[in-house]
């Protein structure tokens, strides 16, 4: 991957026929993800969606890395919700768990399992943790780079369609492109298999990301209000105006295209900088983490483990109430987090072009 995985994520729908071969996608980049959605060109909103597709990392892998390279993940991940480790990088629910809930639609699941019969027609998820824009390396955790999922479900939709070939009546489909994914290239890809409705992630603050704290921010007098790396919010900044600017640049060059713009950045800062408000008590801290406050971060020891540190065993485990916590281990966020990502997420207020005044139901997530 180009970096950490980043705890953003997200979805949302879109129409196609079998005529036209291929349904809208929602795609992400570094850290933002990009979405394709079903939206006529008016921007007017329909919820009818028959099934979702989903690419991207760590922040919508629903189990994609656990089932493709053998990797494993131990309680308390997936405890709060699954009651067992789920294949999520979280306690619970990632933001498009909570998405595909609001449409009164099944979590994906993945592309790579294939034990206990997953179903497919609703959807499915191509996302694997740790994926990144460019071709994986020797040293990459996962080989399944962007291309290689787009290209996974460029055979797939080609078996659907052989199977499918006589039935011209129109499917509905949501595609998901989740963070680090958004290259001009593959956009066209997507646009030339049929892709007409994009909905963008930017970056969230990469300098509040635990790893980064513990990293580039010892000296404390140099850390933001919000106890952040500023440089490296800074950056996450100048990454979002040219991503901004590409969405633009998309609309422009795709005139028959939608190109929706959402800012998981302001999302998160005011979630970080307010979180008493939101019910939280710990911005950054983590919860399945290990050496105290003011992080309880340590690079040795990931969530879920048991090392020798120091000639003592040391043993992660959750906090006693994960839901104070906005942070669930050095990079993603908690169920509870997610949910209120989500929830800003579907208000529409964080969009451009914004869709707060169509939403064509109100605001609906099971807990």
């Amino acid at each position: 991957m180009v970096g950490p995985s980043l705890p953003h994520g997200g979805l949302w729908p879109t129409r196609i026929s079998t005529k036209t071969c291929l349904p809208d996608l929602i795609l992400a980049t570094i850290s933002l993800p990009l979405y394709l959605i079903g939206l006529p060109l008016s921007y007017s909103f329909d919820f009818n969606y028959q099934a979702v597709f989903n690419f991207g990392d760590s922040n919508s892998d629903t189990g994609g890395l656990i089932a493709g390279v053998g990797e494993h993940l131990y309680p308390p991940y997936g405890q709060t919700y699954f009651k067992n480790p789920s294949g999520r990088f979280c306690n619970g629910r990632l933001n498009i768990d909570f998405l595909m809930d609001s449409m009164d639609m099944p979590f994906l699941n993945p592309y790579m399992d294939a034990i206990g019969v997953p179903s497919f027609k609703k959807g499915c998820n191509f996302t694997v943790a740790s994926s990144s824009i460019l071709p994986a390396t020797t040293s990459s955790v996962s080989p399944f780079s962007f291309a290689i999922q787009v290209a996974q479900f460029v055979r797939l939709k080609a078996r659907v369609l052989e199977i499918l070939k006589k039935d011209e009546k129109q499917i509905c489909r949501f595609f998901t492109i989740d963070p680090k994914t958004l290259v001009p290239l593959t956009v066209q890809k997507l646009y030339d298999e049929g892709a007409r409705n994009f909905w963008i992630h930017n970056t969230g603050p990469l300098g509040c990301l635990r790893q980064n704290i513990a990293k580039f921010g010892t000296d404390p007098s140099k850390l933001d209000e919000l106890g952040c790396v500023p440089t490296h919010n800074q950056a996450s900044k100048l990454l979002n105006l040219q991503l901004h600017a590409l969405c633009t640049k998309l609309r422009l060059q795709y005139t028959d295209a939608n190109v929706t713009f959402i800012d998981i950045f302001t999302m998160k800062s005011n979630l970080i900088a307010n979180y008493s408000k939101y019910g939280f008590k710990q911005p950054l801290e983590i919860c399945c983490g290990y050496g105290g406050p003011p992080l309880n971060y340590d690079s040795r020891i990931a969530c879920g483990q048991t090392q020798i540190l120091n000639g003592n065993s040391a043993n992660i485990t959750e906090c006693s109430d994960n839901t104070e916590y906005v942070n669930w281990d050095r990079i993603h966020y908690t169920d509870a987090a997610n949910l209120h990502v989500s929830s800003q997420i579907l208000t529409g207020k964080f969009s451009d072009p914004p869709f707060a005044d169509k939403m064509p139901f109100p605001v609906k997530i099971n807990f």
